[in-house]
């Protein structure tokens, strides 16, 4: 007997969904009936997005989302329970990075880097777990109480790695900001967990692994390769299953044994 997660009824809204990751995260998450909100900055992106989404028999809709300015987080949630119904399921994959030593770190880089990682993903999960506790009180419509918040954090949150000490701080911070959300908002029936990814071969970042550099790096892990976006899929559909309620404040290392 085969084993599905069915996510039809449900409304997803996936942060960083214009490239790498989120791309991935989106078309997963329709393919599983899911109505998938699509919310980046490069807004045209989004819309081929939705187009093939919708070509395969899914269900998206396009909203603009900068996660460092608050105003747009309000705005982008406001707007897409006004298109698509009530959030469900948050998937906050939002994030940037920078390549140097931590002597070399200006202001300016680390605000870049934990505007976007650590302070964006705060509040665009706030902003959507407002509305699913006032759901869950009985203050907002909605037939579905409860809710999926999943934190995409990164390996680097658990083991720091040169040169990218800065990201590795803001991602560990989401891993402690997941465990703080997940005591606080799990008696309204929400459960906040974060997926860890280790190296992903994505359109960012494809070049890197051809170079003398990036193939030094493969060869010093563990079965010497890098992961897909799809590998992510099994673990990504676990946390935002209806199933997964007794799943919360989990911190979940997908990354084929790098951080061992």
């Amino acid at each position: 007997m085969a084993y599905q997660i069915d996510l039809s009824g449900r409304v997803a809204f996936v942060t960083g969904a214009s490239s790498g990751l989120g791309v991935q995260f989106a078309k997963t998450l329709a393919r599983a009936g899911a109505g998938v909100v699509l919310a980046a900055r490069r807004v045209e992106r989004l819309k081929t997005l939705r187009a093939e989404i919708e070509a395969g028999g899914g269900d998206a809709h396009v909203v603009e989302l900068d996660v460092t300015d608050h105003d747009s987080i309000r705005a982008a949630v406001a707007h897409a329970e006004t298109e698509m119904g009530a959030i469900d399921i948050l998937v906050n994959n939002s994030g940037v990075s920078t390549t140097q030593k931590l002597l070399d770190v200006s202001p300016d880089d680390f605000d870049f880097v934990f505007d976007t990682n650590t302070r964006g993903a705060f509040f665009v999960a706030q902003e959507v777990a407002k509305r699913m506790v006032a759901r869950c009180k009985g203050e907002a419509p909605g037939t579905y109480t409860g809710g999926r918040i999943v934190n995409i954090a990164s390996m680097a949150g658990l083991k720091v790695l040169g040169q990218i000490g800065v990201y590795a701080m803001s991602k560990a911070a989401v891993v402690h900001m997941t465990k703080a959300m997940a005591l606080e908002w799990g008696r309204f029936g929400i459960n906040v967990n974060a997926l860890c990814p280790g190296y992903i071969d994505t359109e960012i970042n494809h070049h890197h692994w051809q170079t003398d550099a990036g193939q030094k790096l493969v060869q010093m892990l563990p079965r010497k390769r890098v992961g897909k976006p799809q590998d992510l899929d099994a673990a990504l559909m676990m946390l935002c299953a209806n199933e997964s309620h007794f799943v919360n404040g989990a911190v979940i290392a997908a990354d084929d044994g790098f951080g061992l």
